[in-house]
């Protein structure tokens, strides 16, 4: 039997649902051709119709939901297969061999397709800062975007002929249509790879932030919204036509399923004991609540002077008459001294039921008053000043604090989480989750993605020699590296300042791998070699480990045997996660002892072989030597 081949391409997500709904409904499983004639399992509607009879809806039919021009080619294009891969690049790396951080150069919808299979389910947090919908062709809030023409290219809007596909602009129609279509595949895909309890915040502005919320309710499900942070952004005012300066943004917060904020420790300092009271130190705390929960609506009376009291004006006690009275005569409810006062209730420490407090969703500017249930950030305009003193000078505007991003990432994940930030920019949650890691001991890890935006010639950041906002992005990660490693770090921390380059490319592979209907016979020769002239072993490695869902983060080393190179991912010794050899001449002595590794997988080169024999051979060695071991072949 032939060693089955990997298929080099990410999986039709499609083909997943129809298995899914197969599992369900068996009965509407069927055959039917594509356009080449083949047949491929699909599904019966009409079957499903009926066993959803009285609950399915149809397009003539009045529903809640958002719609807008380019949402089907949306949810069509995020469960595309593409023939990409990621190609390595050491040398814009920092530890490259052994880091468990990526960064990811390239289309964020093609990054996340092919990561999927490798963290599907698998991030804890992810943090957003997506462009705002500003009505113009600027793809980034900075003052050095990229040239409209050239990106518009790149991201297949403009055809061949120069000739604009989209055009997003405040007067046109599709203003807020081109934004969503942008954002629904992406979030779509995002939500398959965060687990379970993972949580997704995403910074937003008033343009879109109404659409982006109905957006998410779609995605990830109305349920699932755990609320809203608003963050002022800046302190002096923004001319305004309507007089109204608009100084704050948005932090939308959703979970895929059941998760919660991890709120703010509780502190002890506000409690005192000056009375004595023999059950420890307490705060006077509010005595009323915002809505009626029976009767309680009533008067109370402090015993020693005899004054009367009722709930201020629009509330309620929050207890029954019964409970109120136990709470007096307890001596927990402290009455004012003036008939116009207003009583509280004395809570004691020592009664504190949870190690922490709800956390507020308004994030406070660093103050001595500030509480201690509020999220603390500063101002854009201190984010720039702090980006401004690793470069020397402005390079670019509007950065997200370092504070705002790493007190998310303490909410909404563990201290091993992994953080996966999809329109990097500067690469601020690069920084954020070293910063965390050095205060607490956590070992968090990053993936982050960025399009290679090509930088204005006359800007500050391209005169210091950055051509693409990626560029700009991975040396803030290696300066922002070296000062915290710097300063003191929690020493529980791995101290991994690294991350590894990998960029988006097309496949390593010839287009007669992926069209074996259509060869000719002089295309079959030609598919005896099928890996694209230039590829390198590493890029082969890394397609390897995108097919086959392998981390891309693991540890990779290489080792020389029988004169043969050998690529082992996550270790040298038994039970690796994959070992591959994509030289030429590989014989049945290499193949027996490379088995005695014991990996997982191992994978070769087609024609790499010495011989068909040999190639006959791997599987009846691997099975002897090493029977748990996959193999396959690219």
């Amino acid at each position: 039997m032939a060693i089955e081949k990997l298929d080099m391409e990410t999986k039709d997500v499609s083909r997943e649902l129809v298995d899914a709904i197969g599992r369900i409904l068996p009965e509407a499983l069927t055959e039917v051709r594509d356009e080449t004639g083949v047949l491929k399992r699909g599904i019966d509607f009409s079957l499903v119709r009926h066993a959803l009879h009285g609950v399915v809806t149809d397009d003539t039919q009045e529903r809640y939901h958002l719609d807008w021009p380019g949402k089907r080619s949306a949810l069509i294009e995020s469960n595309l297969a593409i023939q990409k891969t990621f190609r390595p690049c050491a040398q814009e790396s920092v530890l490259f061999s052994e880091t468990r951080n990526l960064f990811i150069e390239g289309d964020n919808l093609e990054a996340m397709k092919l990561v999927r299979e490798g963290y599907l389910g698998k991030v804890d947090v992810i943090y957003i800062d997506p462009p705002y919908n500003t009505g113009s062709d600027l793809i980034y809030e900075d003052d050095f975007s990229s040239d409209v023409s050239t990106q518009l290219s790149v991201t297949n809007q403009k055809d061949a002929e120069g000739n604009r596909l989209v055009t997003n602009l405040n007067s046109n129609g599709r203003f807020h249509s081109d934004w969503l279509t942008m954002m629904y595949s992406r979030l779509r895909v995002a939500r398959q790879l965060l687990m379970e309890s993972g949580i997704i915040f995403i910074s937003i502005d008033d343009n879109e932030r109404a659409n982006l919320q109905k957006l998410c309710e779609e995605v990830f499900g109305g349920s699932n919204f755990l609320g809203c942070f608003v963050w002022k952004r800046r302190s002096g005012a923004m001319d305004a036509v309507a007089n109204l300066s608009e100084d704050h943004e948005y932090v939308l917060v959703y979970t895929k399923s059941v998760a919660s904020l991890k709120g703010v420790e509780r502190t002890f300092e506000k409690y005192k004991n000056p009375d004595n009271d023999s059950r420890g130190a307490w705060i006077s705390d509010n005595l009323s609540a915002g809505k009626p929960g029976g009767d309680t609506y009533y008067s109370i009376r402090d015993p020693d002077t005899g004054n009367e009291f009722w709930p201020p004006k629009g509330r309620y006690w929050p207890y029954s008459r019964q409970t109120m009275a136990k709470k007096i005569s307890e001596g927990r409810v402290i009455f004012p001294k003036s008939p116009t006062g207003t009583p509280m209730l004395k809570r004691f420490a020592s009664e504190a039921m949870k190690p922490t407090i709800p956390v507020s969703s308004w994030i406070e500017r660093p103050s001595p008053s500030v509480g201690q249930s509020t999220i603390v950030s500063p101002m854009n305009s201190y984010a720039t000043k702090e980006l401004k003193k690793l470069f020397g000078e402005k390079l670019f505007s509007f950065p997200k604090p370092v504070e705002l991003i790493q007190a998310i990432i303490e909410q909404g994940a563990p201290k091993d989480a992994l953080v996966l930030d999809f329109f990097a920019g500067s690469a601020t949650t690069a920084h954020a989750v070293f910063a965390c890691n050095a205060k607490d001991g956590g070992n968090r890890r990053f993936i982050l993605v960025q399009l290679p935006e090509e930088i204005e010639e006359k800007s500050a950041a391209y005169n210091q020699g950055f051509q693409t906002i990626a560029d700009l992005a991975k040396e803030r990660i290696r300066i922002t590296g070296k000062k915290i490693l710097e300063d003191e770090c929690h020493p529980g921390w791995k101290k991994d300042v690294g991350f590894r380059v990998l960029k988006v490319s097309t496949t390593n592979m010839k287009d007669t791998y992926y069209r074996p209907d259509s060869l000719s016979q002089q295309g079959l020769l030609d598919s005896v070699e099928n890996v694209k002239e230039g590829r390198t072993p590493a890029d082969l490695l890394f397609q390897v480990l995108v097919d086959w869902g392998v981390d891309l983060s693991l540890p990779i080393h290489n080792e020389e045997i029988r004169g043969k190179s050998v690529y082992f991912v996550d270790g040298s010794d038994r039970n690796m996660a994959l070992a591959a050899c994509f030289d030429q001449g590989i014989d049945e002595e290499f193949v027996k002892q490379l088995a005695e590794h014991e990996p997982l997988r191992v994978v070769f080169r087609d024609a790499g072989f010495a011989s068909d024999s040999v190639k006959i051979n791997v599987e009846q060695i691997f099975a002897q030597k090493s029977p748990n071991t996959d193999v396959k072949v690219i």
